[in-house]
């Protein structure tokens, strides 16, 4: 890591304790060379890291064990003792405590979060049903999050090549049209494109927005969503000055190759956004909670239950996460630098112009 380049520590939830999560943890954290570009703090338990370095055959790997984030070693994995006292672990089963656990492992990165003692947050896959309390009665991670910052979260699925945004995310698909309001989908695309420019470097983003039904409606034939419900909101946002087009029939766009010609697409609902996604962009793709007042990614998988204990996950999905986090951070850092440095000669001329007028 050059000079001046700064170190981002990333605090890692490590998921439902009965998948994969820890597993690709260890997996991600024990090549040396991560430690040249970030500080990671995970938020569980040793007893827990052990079972699952036996499982995993990384023997060698230890974690430096610290009571507070702020006592974590920049160049060594560090993990917070959430927890102390023995948890029954059964590898590929859902439970209750591999819910409770889970949430008190994202509990208290949410918490570090706010304090400033960490930059930005990974978080491992939790089970949705085993992760349910009165303290999480949310459908997933994006859903709490936006409640813990009082913030419109934004699902984004992103890689390199693609950029998914979604405008109804956990939802029973028979439900997913009276969730669609004109309002609702142009905040999505404000949000997308706000996010496109700050986090991920694209001045000036083109957005394709899919439709909702077969063949994007048929001039109506097969649903009037698109032309009474998405059309106004690409209009809304066009004269706001976003390039928004659409609305597209989802299979047709993908299946062109048509999503290669835009900075990122506008789902209206999860499989619709997703199944595409992972098709092309699996092993690279990551989650991101776009929309928060800090930064948040996850793998694009679940627990992997049918592979957990086994030694079989691959982090490759995770590892993106981490790096994911660590550039985008920097990027909206030097956007919000830069924004106010611009700001400045603004504000000089405004307050030379008030001082002329008032002698």
């Amino acid at each position: 890591m050059s000079a001046g380049i700064q170190k981002v520590r990333v605090g890692i939830s490590v998921g439902d304790l009965n998948g994969i999560g820890m597993e690709i943890i260890l997996k991600s954290l024990q090549d040396s060379r991560i430690f040249n570009q970030l500080c990671p703090v995970v938020y569980g338990s040793s007893k827990l890291s052990s079972f699952y370095r036996k499982h995993s055959g990384l023997h060698d790997f230890q974690f430096h064990l610290i009571k507070d984030a702020a006592e974590a070693h920049p160049k060594r994995p560090n993990l917070v003792q959430v927890w102390e006292e023995e948890v029954t672990i059964t590898p590929g089963k859902a439970s209750e405590q591999g819910g409770i656990y889970a949430f008190k492992s994202l509990e208290a990165a949410v918490s570090d979060l706010k304090a400033g003692k960490i930059d930005v947050l990974v978080t491992a896959p939790i089970d949705k049903h085993s992760i349910q309390s009165e303290q999480f009665p949310y459908p997933g991670h994006t859903e709490y999050l936006a409640q813990a910052f009082d913030a419109n979260a934004l699902m984004l699925m992103v890689s390199d090549t693609l950029k998914v945004a979604l405008v109804t995310g956990h939802l029973p698909v028979h439900q997913v049209a009276g969730a669609l309001e004109t309002s609702k989908i142009a905040q999505v695309i404000e949000a997308l494109n706000q996010t496109l420019i700050q986090d991920f470097a694209t001045p000036k983003p083109k957005i394709a927005v899919l439709g909702l039904n077969p063949h994007a409606g048929d001039q109506g034939l097969l649903g009037k969503e698109e032309q009474e419900v998405i059309m106004p909101a690409i209009q809304q946002a066009q004269e706001s000055g976003i390039l928004a087009y659409g609305p597209f029939p989802a299979d047709g766009f993908f299946g062109s190759g048509s999503y290669v010609r835009f900075d990122a697409v506008v789902a209206m609902y999860h499989d619709q956004g997703l199944i595409p996604f992972k098709a092309l962009v699996m092993d690279e793709g990551v989650n991101f909670t776009a929309g928060l007042p800090y930064v948040r990614t996850s793998p694009d998988h679940g627990t992997g239950y049918d592979i957990a204990g086994h030694g079989k996950a691959r982090p490759d999905s995770f590892l993106n996460a981490l790096y994911k986090a660590v550039d985008i951070y920097r990027r909206r850092s030097l956007f919000t630098q830069l924004s106010a440095n611009a700001l400045q000669p603004q504000m000089k001329k405004s307050r030379d112009y008030k001082s002329k007028n008032e002698e």
